[in-house]
This record gives structure tokens, sequence and C-alpha cells, in this order.
């Protein structure tokens, strides 16, 4: 934690620091780190005794529900816990006909120092784990679940070379697609990268034949289109 901070600030980062992060880094030495430099934290806690005594504590009428998924129900609330930390909880159930025979909530928990509204901060909180799907996609559509080779510089290389084709699909989806939200690179490869096509030369220009009757002609050419303005502005 100290060395990345360190590094950030030498990249020239000089604004406020926040470290979110799952249960793995719930440790008093993370959070040392933390508040030695000055590192705002929001950091997911495993549900122990203290935690479960915690939230056995809350009144419910401190629940607000939240948006959730169609079929289900949510809602957060937050104590103080520990050493002058906030504890926000979220707690989920379905909800139904079926549901309510086993009718039970699911509690996730995370300590923060932030400033901010408990709901505003579970928000943001749960949006570590679009970072998750991005390393999965670099683990298993980029090629770096395994690197295939015994010797160091070969591995070293592959690790370059699926970066860079994973960042590529990154930066379609955002520059290109104009995804804000999360991205699903393995559409994005099937649908705007693995396209069979025929590049031909008339009248000295070069011409991108692409399959008729294509269902995502329009979408391509959009995305295509926006890339090569950004390059014209460069």
């Amino acid at each position: 934690m100290r060395e990345t901070v360190g590094r950030v600030r030498r990249a020239g980062a000089s604004g406020q620091l926040t470290l979110r992060a799952d249960s793995a880094f719930h440790s008093k030495y993370v959070i040392a780190a933390c508040r030695d430099h000055d590192v705002r934290y929001s950091i997911t806690v495993n549900l122990n005794r203290a935690v479960v005594r915690a939230i056995e504590g809350i009144d419910e009428s401190a629940w607000t529900p939240i948006a959730y998924t169609l079929g289900g129900r949510a809602e957060v609330a937050e104590v103080s816990y520990g050493d002058n930390h906030r504890l926000v909880v979220r707690r989920t159930r379905l909800v139904g006909k079926q549901a309510e025979l086993f009718a039970s909530w699911r509690h996730h928990a995370f300590i923060t120092d932030r400033a901010g509204t408990t709901v505003a901060l579970d928000d943001d909180h749960r949006g570590h784990a679009v970072v998750e799907l991005a390393i999965r996609d670099l683990k298993e559509g980029a090629g770096l679940v395994h690197c295939p080779s015994g010797d160091f510089n070969a591995n070293a290389a592959w690790a370059v070379l699926a970066s860079l084709a994973h960042n590529m699909i990154r930066w379609v989806a955002s520059l290109g697609l104009e995804h804000t939200g999360p991205v699903v690179a393995k559409t994005i490869r099937r649908k705007f990268l693995t396209i069979p096509g025929r590049l031909t030369n008339r009248s000295r220009r070069r011409r991108l034949h692409l399959p008729t009757r294509w269902p995502w002609a329009d979408e391509w050419v959009d995305c295509f289109d926006r890339l090569r303005a950004l390059r014209l502005r460069t």
C-alpha cells in the first residue's frame, strides 16, 4: 500500500487518493498505511462476531431502501465501528411468493473514513467490482490467465502483448462505443474485432469490405468514425 501511494505521487497525482478494496485488504496495517499517507479508504470486512454484533444493533428504522434488481430488495444503513470507522452495511433479499417462504437477508459490510451519505458511499464502494471484471477479461479474454513459456523474457513479452490487446478493447469500448458502464469484452471482440473482411485498393483508395446483412454494421461504422475523428484531432 505504501509503495503504491509513493508511485502514484511520483507519477504526478496530487489530489485526494482513495482505496477501495475487498476483505483481503482488511488489515490494521493497511489502515495504518492509509492514515499515514492521508489516503481515504473503503474496505470490505468479513462478518466476524464483532461485525455481526454491530449489524444486529442497527435499528430497523435506520435502513434506507436502494435500487436493486427486479425480484429483489436492498437496503443500506450504517453504525460506528472500531477505531473511528463508519461501518456501512447493505442487506439484500429476494421478494415474491416463493421467496417469502424463506425470508432472509444477506449482509455485505465495509468500513470507511470517507465523508458522504450512506447510500452514496455504498454505491461508490460497489464500483470496485468493475475493476475485478476488467481483471477477469485480461486473464480469460486477452490471454494472461497462463503464461505459456518457461522463459522469463518470453512470458514478459506475452504479458505486454496481452495487456495491449486488453487495453485496445477497453479503449474501443470507451472512445469508440462510448460505453460508460461495465464492459463485456467478449461481446466487443465478437461484434467489433473478430470480423471477416477484405481490403481492396481502388482509385488509390483503400476500401474495407465487411459482411453483407451484418446486424452490427451501423454500430461498427459509428465506432470507426469516432476513432478516426480522434486521430484527426491529434
